[in-house]
């Protein structure tokens, strides 16, 4: 069972919303990840240099609050590492055929009344109730 932290919840969701608000902003994209990667991977984007400074925070952040000291960043998982390799190639799939990730459907484009935004997200959110119960009820496992 995971820590229940709702302060830091929010705070952390605040910063999600207002970097999704700025970058809207500022630069008129929408803050999903995956479009964002595609375009530093060869070929490179026109507006390459964004993405990359978007990406380096995502990475930079992180990395600064450890070495600040008295913060951990603990990772656990009870999943085998070739199971979560697995599951990353089938989020990639399901990425690609459904034209954006989480962040770039959930945060965005819910905040944006995107209808096939509310869909996709909807689909997500299925898909990961019924994988939970059929793992953890049906398989018995994790």
């Amino acid at each position: 069972m995971t820590a229940f932290t709702p302060l830091a919840s929010l705070f952390g969701g605040a910063l999600i919303g207002l970097s999704a608000v700025l970058l809207m902003a500022f630069h008129g994209r929408i803050a999903g990840m995956t479009g964002i990667l595609t375009g530093v991977i060869p070929p490179l984007a026109r507006d390459w240099s964004w993405r990359a400074a978007f990406l380096a925070g995502a990475i930079v952040a992180p990395a600064l609050l450890l070495a600040s000291g008295g913060i951990e960043i603990g990772f656990e998982s009870p999943v085998p590492a070739p199971w979560l390799v697995i599951g990353g190639l089938i989020v990639g799939v399901g990425v690609y055929f459904g034209s954006g990730c989480t962040s770039g459907h959930g945060v965005c484009g819910l905040a944006r009344f995107s209808p096939r935004s509310l869909v996709a997200t909807l689909v997500f959110m299925a898909a990961t109730f019924a994988t939970v119960f059929v793992v953890r009820h049906l398989l018995g496992g994790f």
